[in-house]
């Protein structure tokens, strides 16, 4: 058996609205030209730091937003190009939760403010590293001396800003940053294509993309799945994060591991995971694949559920799409859920990503 059982669905939440990006769409059409995030030629965006929204963007709110608008200035004043500016927001959402921190952590004890800056002279006075608007700011300048930034990777363009111990540590609040930095800009977030969601690795941003959407169920697909199953999304995402979008796939049900056994149900894609040597944890990451049990948060009683993680959100929840993940009639369908980071039973990584 190669997928879940018909007719029984994952039913976690159902009907909760996903909240990446939901702001930044209800408010285009206001204030300045539209920016295009994701484009390294896109003009600087502003934001009016006493017209901030009181509800929530993406799992940030209150003071948060504050600090985020605050950094978006900062780089407006130096003229650095919306994507620059939305980097500078990612990146402080993954040192700080966009919150200035008045402590470090084990790394590094002497690590303060929005971008954990450390006091080794680099980044100023202690003053200057708990103001966010001057730590901004030189976090900017820093930015401004990696060669190429532009085009670089989001998070490897912070990561050489930072030079942490993970280059990928930035990459799940990318979908985050652009839906605060165009909700509080009132801009517009495009990619090359237009798709509002400025696309992520695997095009986990990119919503219903399975390239058979309306091939006939318990019907094996080109993937050595059936049609439509939740596992057969999840490995066309993985597929596509591994540079494979069209036949012949990178990998399939029955050369995924390396011992020779199918990558199988939703059940057993942990074990293949633990199989092939590949990592897994408890963090969502943007393009990982959520691995429920049987039976956790209301999957399959026999054979689980898997989805892939589209955005991760700053009040422990995460954005999750797959296919199959409602009860029938609504079965075998593309479908978004927001879920707390606990509900699934590990997150799945690909190779580099963790």
């Amino acid at each position: 058996m190669q997928q879940r059982k018909p007719g029984l669905a994952l039913a976690v939440g159902a009907g909760a609205a996903p909240v990446l990006l939901v702001l930044s769409i209800v408010l285009f059409g206001g204030g300045q030209a539209a920016a295009d995030i994701c484009s390294p030629t896109s003009g600087s965006v502003s934001v009016d730091v006493k017209q901030l929204p009181k509800v929530p963007v993406s799992g940030y709110q209150g003071e948060q937003l504050k600090n985020a608008a605050l950094i978006i200035n900062a780089g407006k004043t130096l003229k650095l190009s919306a994507r620059g500016q939305t980097i500078a927001v990612m990146t402080a959402m993954g040192e700080s939760g966009l919150k200035v921190l008045d402590h470090g952590d084990g790394p590094g004890p002497d690590s303060r403010g929005l971008f954990q800056q450390r006091d080794n002279g680099v980044w100023g006075s202690f003053t200057d590293r708990m103001d966010p608007t001057i730590s901004a700011t030189n976090f900017f300048k820093g930015l401004q001396k990696v060669e190429g930034w532009e085009k670089l990777d989001p998070t490897m363009a912070a990561h050489r800003v930072q030079r942490n111990a993970d280059p990928y540590h930035y990459q799940s609040y990318w979908p985050a940053a652009v839906g605060v930095v165009a909700a509080l800009a009132d801009v517009k977030a495009s990619d090359n294509g237009g798709e509002s969601s400025c696309g992520m690795p695997g095009d986990s941003g990119k919503g219903d993309d399975l390239p058979w959407p309306d091939a006939s169920i318990y019907q094996s697909s080109p993937l050595g799945m059936y049609n439509r199953e939740c596992v057969d999304f999840a490995l066309w995402r993985i597929n596509q994060q591994l540079g494979s979008t069209t036949a012949p796939y990178k990998v399939l049900n029955g050369s995924f591991r390396p011992d020779g056994a199918v990558l199988g149900s939703a059940l057993t894609w942990k074990d293949g995971w633990d199989a092939k040597g590949w990592p897994t944890g408890n963090t969502p990451r943007v393009g990982a694949i959520a691995w429920y049990a049987p039976g956790a948060g209301g999957a399959d009683a026999t054979y689980g559920h898997v989805a892939v993680v589209k955005a991760v959100n700053g009040d422990g929840t995460y954005l999750e799409e797959g296919y199959n993940g409602n009860l029938a009639p609504n079965d075998h369908v593309y479908y978004t859920r927001t879920n707390k980071n606990s509900v699934p039973s590990a997150f799945l990584y690909l190779p580099g990503s963790k």
